[in-house]
């Protein structure tokens, strides 16, 4: 890796053979070991990515060396690698994925025994050992194969959802695209009685169907498919599964639609009077809970801050506008699955969503991305922070990147935690304003990422 952190918003994330090769990942497995107890039983589990094996079993050959007994969960989307890590005692869960990323990326992602994703003071307690290189030696661990882990989550799941009111006239696309909910999400939607089409349905690490990214250009495919087939929703995962967003016949349903949807859902199920969320989030979450008496509380980006703030909060639900559903009845770690099938079970007709947002003022959401090396985000950032006052901002919240606040639109410009890239992101009531600010951003991190090379 190019600077002395392993770790980013998601776990540790790399290209395979670049960043991320067998030899670095036995020795970020050893320091993962030797923070554990010995003799410590962990579990570990991947996506359908084509490095998987690779990654694995030098992650496995790492725990093992450090008296590590480790059990082999097999492909699994991560939400049931989370959950099945709390609910069979592991010690730890070792999820092998890069989520969202193209297919030449992979990564490792940590849950703790609790089904939590590893805070910053146990990833700076690994980044210690492996940066000194003080390993412990000992025994060599065991190592074993686990079977029925779709069922496992099956159970658990079927337990929290109590008489789950199904309209079973409903036609659900279920769209994995090829990744770890292949064969495990569309089964499990069609166990609970549902109506389901699977497309993008076989695994396959190269993602021949669609990128392992949902968004609105990466889902053309699956909405003329769902027309094709009469559909009434699509239900489209990403690399993972730790992301779910939704389609319908019009096209996608956007980021900040669902999220606050379900949020609604979440305020009116639970009683509890707070979302989190983070600092990418638009307003219009604000707006969809705000005659609830719902307050949204935004933290920094990401699945573990924003489970962490849940948990702080004691909030009704948790949430980050690229799809991530924190769900407390389950855990603090992201369940798009249950996520999909609480909105199921509340959707009497999948026009609701669409038809909820028309009586709320209209709000123009944009995101761009600027290719920068890992190694230039500090500084790049540190200049966007220097030169800010340039855009007149009423507000500056420096929590998580640089957001900016004016009387009718923000802006966010962040370097990602998972990407060699730097996000601008803003909303506004016009779409002239949006993308007038979408393109100042852009032009003053481009300059400043030229600059810097």
């Amino acid at each position: 890796m190019h600077t002395r952190k392993l770790f980013g918003t998601s776990g540790i994330r790399g290209v395979v053979n670049q960043d991320l090769s067998p030899d670095f990942c036995r020795q970020v497995a050893l320091a993962i070991g030797t923070t554990l107890p010995p003799a410590s039983i962990v579990c570990i589990a991947t996506d359908t990515r084509i490095s998987r094996d690779i990654i694995k079993e030098a992650v496995t050959a790492g725990l093992l060396s450090c008296s590590i007994n480790v059990v082999d969960l097999g492909i699994l989307p991560t939400p049931a690698l989370a959950l099945l890590t709390r609910e069979s005692g592991f010690a730890a869960g070792i999820m092998v994925t890069a989520s969202h990323n193209p297919p030449e990326f992979n990564g490792i992602k940590l849950f703790t025994g609790n089904s939590l994703g590893y805070s910053q003071t146990q990833e700076a307690e690994i980044e210690k050992v492996y940066f000194e290189q003080k390993f412990r030696q000992g025994k060599r661990g065991t190592l074993e194969q686990a079977q029925d882990m779709k069922q496992r989550y099956l159970s658990f799941i079927k337990g929290k959802l109590s008489l789950p009111g199904f309209n079973h006239q409903l036609k659900i696309v279920v769209d994995p695209g090829n990744g770890a909910a292949s064969k495990f999400a569309s089964d499990i939607f069609v166990q609970m009685g549902l109506d389901v089409i699977p497309v993008n349905d076989e695994p396959d690490g190269l993602f021949p169907g669609r990128s392992p990214e949902p968004k609105a250009d990466t889902l053309h495919g699956t909405v003329n498919f769902l027309r094709q087939h009469n559909a009434d929703l699509a239900i489209c995962f990403d690399g993972d599964a730790d992301r779910v967003v939704f389609c319908d016949k019009d096209g996608f349903l956007g980021f900040n639609e669902p999220i606050a949807f379900i949020s609604r859902l979440a305020v009116k199920r639970t009683g509890r009077k707070r979302i989190a969320t983070t600092v990418e989030t638009g307003t219009l979450l604000d707006l969809a809970v705000k005659d609830l008496g719902a307050e949204v509380v935004r933290g920094r980006v990401g699945d573990v801050p924003v489970a962490h703030l849940v948990q702080e909060l004691d909030a009704a639900l948790g949430v980050e506008q690229v799809g991530v559903y924190i769900i407390p009845e389950v855990g603090y770690y992201p369940d798009s699955i249950f996520a999909s099938l609480i909105l199921l079970s509340q959707l009497s007709d999948a026009g609701e969503i669409r038809q909820f947002f028309q009586g709320i003022p209209r709000l123009y959401f944009e995101k761009a991305r600027i290719p920068c090396l890992n190694e230039l985000k500090e500084p790049v950032m540190a200049q966007v922070r220097e030169k800010a006052h340039l855009f007149a901002p009423n507000e500056i919240n420096t929590l998580d990147g640089l957001r900016l606040e004016f009387p009718d639109s923000w802006m966010l410009i962040r370097a990602s935690g998972t990407e060699p890239i730097i996000r601008v992101v803003s909303e506004s009531t016009s779409q002239a304003q949006t993308d007038e600010l979408i393109s100042k951003g852009k032009d003053l991190v481009q300059g400043l990422v030229e600059a810097s090379r």
